[in-house]
């Protein structure tokens, strides 16, 4: 009989550490703070923020984010409900509509940030650079056999 050897499976450990990531992260005192915006919200404030030049459309976040049209859909929709985002056309095509952060997600996107940047500092804690370059090798090879 076959035995499974969850130490061994690269998707079991992803998924462990997923959730643990996700659970840390969300007691940080920024979610405590605005227990309404997911961290994936977050993460898409920040994505705008730092893209706030240019044009950010629905399909860069399923793109960068690596989600399907529907759960971006449902994530944006919430966002707009919130206050967070809205959506504003582009002179160069009708069907188009832009993502643009509101006040309210500006006023909190450098906490945001802040937050994001000190909670991926505690999880690379103890690990070298090497490692951590090989890290995001194995990772960008794991996307790509995923068809992401």
């Amino acid at each position: 009989m076959f035995k499974i050897n969850k130490d061994k499976m690269v998707g079991f450990e992803i998924k462990t550490v997923h959730n643990l990531l996700k659970r840390d992260f969300e007691s940080l005192p920024i979610h405590e703070k605005n227990k309404n915006i997911t961290s994936m919200q977050k993460w898409i404030i920040c994505y705008l923020n730092d893209n706030k030049d240019k044009d950010v459309f629905q399909r860069d976040l399923e793109e960068e984010f690596s989600v399907r049209r529907s759960t971006a859909t449902g994530i944006l929709q919430l966002m707009e409900k919130n206050n967070l985002i809205t959506r504003e056309a582009v002179s160069y095509d009708a069907r188009l509509k832009k993502l643009v952060l509101t006040q309210k997600a500006l006023d909190i996107q450098n906490e945001i940030d802040e937050e994001i940047k000190a909670h991926d500092k505690k999880i690379s804690e103890g690990i070298s650079k090497d490692d951590l370059e090989v890290f995001f090798k194995v990772m960008k090879q794991i996307r790509k056999n995923l068809g992401g």
